[in-house]
């Protein structure tokens, strides 16, 4: 379920060549740790199980793509290479990188392949909002919703093979933290992944309609974590979803609008702003006016990074919600919300807030260091740091103390909407 790898395929039995899959293994990333890395590696073991069924070498080079990926393709005499796409600043950077060291007769194509609708073909600009691209998408997801073509074994076998793969001497030599372990809730791979699509479409779907605001609910999808590392695909989660809009219109259509608009709006922003990580820069206009007229207003409480990463503040429900990711690495979409906004209301500047939630976002959850935690406010796709915080694709509010007309929310119209009391004791902190 890989349009780039389709691509790649379809390249070379048009050509009768070989085809290599190359995975170029960082020793670092961001503020991934190993909760990251192992559920990425561990997926990547299926991957390359998969390809061996398939007669196609897989590769996993050690370093930088720049580094390694140029000298792989002289050496084997490689005819022409495919790559995915990420709107973030440093894989753009990478495929750069490579894109200079590439010898100048071997062609070098980008496919976007984990978005539904080509982030580049759905609009040609920032977008302001989920309502200005909804309409952009719709119309073109008959185009691009479409059933994969298959993978097939490929006929044309590789004179060198792949160098067999030292799995736990890779995972050993990893220069990332540690400490942050890994979750035993979510199993790594396409096939996990896709038993977890199963389970939400026969067990949770129907509620996601009206329950996927409740964390007390077992309503989301819970597929953001193998959406992230792609192994499972988003095209193939709606694909499947769809078949049972007879059934759960209410549900599927919301599942559309959170997993394909509101996560490709978030796509579109950090593709067409490099800035989508900071307020100077992100922010709108209003955004900016408003959070600096407040920045010097009193904070009724002030924390520094490591109470905020123990979840030792005076509020239990945001205690709450912060050990659920610390120890789950998946915090509900709702509660994600909440925790942000939080956050710029109990630190020193909207600055220092948007620092702190994007370090902890991107060190504890599964699914960080990804456009949809810069953005997105779904539960099917959660996080969004600059919604919360800056106010990125929202529209102003009633203006108030510190938030300034950044929308606001509290402890008391969380407890409107659930059960506060029954999540907080769920992850009461160790005593």
């Amino acid at each position: 379920d890989n349009w780039a790898f389709l691509y790649a395929q379809r390249l070379a039995l048009k050509q009768e060549l070989p085809l290599h899959v190359c995975f170029c293994l960082v020793p670092k990333f961001l503020d991934a740790t190993i909760r990251h890395y192992g559920f990425m590696l561990r997926g990547l073991q299926e991957v390359a199980e998969e390809c061996a069924e398939l007669n196609i070498p897989f590769h996993l080079l050690l370093g930088y793509a720049k580094d390694v990926l140029p000298t792989f393709v002289v050496e084997h005499g490689v005819g022409g290479l495919v790559t995915d796409f990420c709107p973030l600043r440093l894989p753009r950077q990478w495929v750069e990188d490579v894109r200079e060291r590439l010898p100048e007769d071997v062609p070098f194509a980008q496919v976007d392949a984990h978005n539904i609708v080509p982030c580049w073909v759905a609009s040609p600009k920032q977008e302001y909002s989920a309502r200005t691209i909804r309409g952009k998408i719709h119309a073109q997801l008959p185009e691009f919703l479409t059933e994969f073509p298959p993978v097939i074994r490929h006929p044309y076998p590789a004179s060198c093979l792949a160098e067999p793969i030292a799995w736990e001497a890779c995972y050993s030599s990893l220069q990332v933290d540690r400490t942050v372990k890994e979750v035993e809730w979510a199993t790594p791979g396409t096939a996990a992944g896709l038993a977890v699509l199963q389970s939400f479409i026969k067990e949770r779907l129907k509620s996601f309609g009206s329950h996927r605001n409740d964390p007390n609910k077992a309503a989301l999808s819970n597929l953001s974590p193998w959406f992230h590392f792609g192994q499972v695909s988003t095209q193939r989660a709606i694909l499947e979803v769809q078949k049972h809009r007879g059934k759960y219109k209410e549900s599927v259509d919301a599942f559309v609008e959170e997993a394909v608009v509101r996560r490709e709006l978030a796509e579109n922003f950090c593709y067409y702003n490099e800035n989508y990580d900071s307020l100077q820069g992100s922010a709108n206009d209003w955004a900016q006016t408003t959070l600096n007229l407040h920045a010097k207003d009193k904070r009724p409480f002030l924390y520094k990074l490591q109470e905020l990463e123990q979840g030792t503040t005076h509020d239990p429900l945001w205690n709450a919600a912060q050990l659920q990711m610390v120890q789950e690495g998946k915090m509900h979409g709702f509660l994600r919300m909440y925790w942000a906004k939080k956050i710029l209301e109990w630190t020193r500047s909207p600055e220092e807030a948007l620092q702190f939630a994007i370090y902890l976002n991107d060190r504890y959850e599964l699914d960080g260091r990804d456009p949809n935690g810069y953005r997105a406010n779904t539960p099917a796709c959660p996080a969004g740091c600059l919604w919360s915080i800056c106010g990125i694709h929202d529209q102003g509010w009633a203006e108030r103390a510190i938030f300034g007309k950044i929308r606001y929310m509290n402890y008391a119209g969380c407890k409107r909407k659930f059960d506060v009391g029954q999540f907080e004791r769920r992850y009461a902190p160790c005593t």
